[in-house]
C-alpha cells in the first residue's frame, strides 16, 4: 500500500468515539485524506516506504474548528476594552468600522487572524464580517478551511447600502466559491435587532434553495430580549421560529439568555448553539447554560468571537474556559467533562457548519485536518491523562504542526504558507493608522 505521509504520535485522539485515547498510534495520509489509523508498529510494517514523521510526547488530534469569529477585527484588538456590549458597539466599534473598514483593512486583518489561528491549532473558521470575498481570499491563500458569512444588515454600511446589495454581493461570492475544496459560505444576518422580518424571510428562502447554513447572533443580552418583546411582541428565538428559521441549518451564536422551554425548542428543531465564553464574559453578556443544552440534545459548538471582544483567537484557551465556566454555571464539577469540551471545539463545530463528513474527527476517508501538540513541556507533565492535559493544561505555544487536507501549514510552530514577518509589520502599520486617525 502507498501513502504520502505516516505520522506517528505518542497519543492520538480521534474525538469519535468520545474520550478514546490511542497510545503509540499513527495516522496515514494519502491524497489529502486519512487512509488509515492504526498502531505505529503495524503502520511501519504496512507502509515501509512511506515518508514518516515521528512525534514522541506529542498528541495528534483533529484540527480545531472556530465556529464563530470576525477575522478582520483582529486589527481592532484592544481598541475599546472594558465596556458593555452596546456602548462598545455603538460608540466605538461601529464608528471605527465606518472610518476604517475597506478591502485593504479586511485583507490585513484576515491574514493576521489566519496566522494566529494556525499557530493555535485552528484549521477551520466560521466568519462573519464585511467584504467577505476578501476574507475568503485570505483563508484560501493560507490554505485554511473557512465558512465565509454572506453578511446582511438592514442599514447602510461601508460594504453595502442595504439588504438588496448585501444579498446580491453575497450570492455572487457564493457562486464564485461553489465547489471549492476549502471555502464554503453561509448566510450571515447580523442579529434580529439589525435585520427585518422581510430580510430574514429572504435569507431563509435562499438558504433552502442553495442548501447553505445560516449564522446569526441570538439572545446575546437581556437588552436584546427586551427590545424584541417591545418591537415584535416575542423573544428573538420565538420570532425566528415564527419565520421558520429554526432547524439544523441555523447557528445561533451566544444564547446567554435562555429559558427552559427555549432549550427544548432548540433541541426539537435541531438548531445549533455557538458558545463564545471569553467574549460573553468580557462583555458581561451573560452565561450560556451549556451543560443543560447538551443534556437536552442541543448541538453546542465553540467559537472565539472576534479579537475585538475576546482579544485573542485561541481555541485551546476557549476550550479550557468553556469547560471551567460550564461547571460553575451548572454548579457541578462533572458538567462538561474534558472529552465533551474537546468535541465542542472539533466535531460539534464541524457539525454546526455542515462539515462533519469532512473534518472535526480522525476517521478513514475524512480530510487530513490534523494538529500535533507537544505535551512534553513542564505545564503538561506528568501525563496521567493526555485528554485532560490537553483541555485543562495545554496552551497554544505547544502547537507544533498543522495540516489541512494533508498540506502542512505549520511546521515546528512556523507557518509554511504565510509570511509572518510581513503580516506582523502590516498589523503594526495599521495600529499606527488607527492611533493617528489617518
Amino acid at each position: 500500500m502507498t501513502a504520502d505521509l505516516v505520522i506517528h504520535a505518542s497519543w492520538v485522539l480521534p474525538v469519535d468515539p468520545q474520550d478514546s485515547v490511542l497510545g503509540d498510534h499513527a495516522v496515514v495520509v494519502a491524497g489529502g485524506r486519512i487512509q488509515a489509523l492504526l498502531p505505529s508498529a503495524e503502520a511501519r510494517r504496512r507502509y515501509p516506504n512511506a515518508r514518516e514523521l515521528d512525534l514522541p510526547e506529542h498528541l495528534l488530534m483533529p484540527g480545531l474548528v472556530n465556529a464563530h469569529t470576525h477575522t478582520a477585527m483582529t486589527l481592532f484588538r484592544g481598541l475599546a476594552d472594558d465596556l458593555p456590549l452596546m456602548t462598545w458597539l455603538q460608540d466605538h466599534i461601529w464608528p471605527a468600522e465606518q472610518r476604517w473598514v475597506s478591502p485593504e483593512m479586511i485583507l490585513a486583518g484576515s491574514r493576521l487572524a489566519a496566522l494566529e489561528m494556525l499557530q493555535s491549532g485552528t484549521v477551520c473558521c466560521n466568519d462573519m464580517y464585511y467584504f467577505p470575498e476578501v476574507t475568503a481570499h485570505a483563508m484560501a491563500e493560507a490554505g485554511m478551511r473557512a465558512v465565509v458569512g454572506l453578511i446582511l444588515l438592514d442599514f447602510p454600511t461601508v460594504y453595502a447600502e442595504g439588504p438588496d446589495q448585501f444579498l446580491r454581493q453575497g450570492l455572487a461570492l457564493h457562486d464564485y466559491y461553489r465547489g471549492h475544496p476549502l471555502i464554503h459560505t453561509a448566510f450571515a444576518p447580523h442579529a434580529p435587532y439589525t435585520v427585518s422580518d422581510a430580510s430574514l424571510t429572504r435569507v431563509r428562502t435562499l438558504a433552502d434553495e442553495l442548501e447553505v447554513p445560516i449564522h446569526i447572533h441570538l439572545h446575546e443580552t437581556t437588552a436584546e430580549i427586551d427590545q424584541s418583546l417591545r418591537d415584535h411582541g416575542a423573544r428573538p428565538l420565538r420570532r425566528l421560529q415564527r419565520l421558520d428559521l429554526l432547524g439544523p441549518n441555523l447557528m445561533a451564536v451566544h444564547m446567554t439568555q435562555v429559558e427552559e422551554e427555549e432549550i427544548e425548542l432548540l433541541a426539537t428543531t435541531g438548531t445549533s448553539v455557538i458558545h463564545c465564553p471569553a467574549s460573553q464574559l468580557k462583555l458581561a453578556s451573560g452565561f450560556s447554560p451549556v451543560a443543560r443544552l447538551r443534556e437536552a440534545g442541543v448541538n453546542v459548538a465553540l467559537g472565539t468571537d472576534g479579537a475585538a471582544s475576546n482579544n485573542q483567537l485561541d481555541m485551546l484557551g476557549e476550550m479550557r474556559l468553556a469547560a471551567l465556566l460550564a461547571k460553575g454555571v451548572a454548579g457541578s464539577a462533572a458538567a462538561l467533562p474534558a472529552h465533551q469540551a474537546l468535541r465542542m471545539a472539533t466535531l460539534d463545530g464541524a457539525r454546526a457548519l455542515g462539515l462533519e463528513e469532512e473534518t472535526g474527527s480522525l476517521a478513514v476517508g475524512k480530510s487530513a485536518d490534523l494538529v500535533a501538540i507537544d505535551l512534553g513541556q513542564a505545564n503538561t507533565q506528568p501525563i496521567h491523562n493526555p485528554l485532560s492535559q490537553l483541555v485543562y493544561a495545554a496552551n497554544r505555544s505547544q502547537v507544533r504542526h498543522v495540516w489541512v487536507a494533508g498540506r502542512q501549514l505549520l511546521r515546528d510552530g512556523q507557518p509554511t504558507t504565510l509570511d509572518a514577518r510581513e503580516i506582523l509589520d502590516e498589523a503594526r502599520a495599521w495600529r499606527a493608522r488607527l492611533a493617528g486617525g489617518h
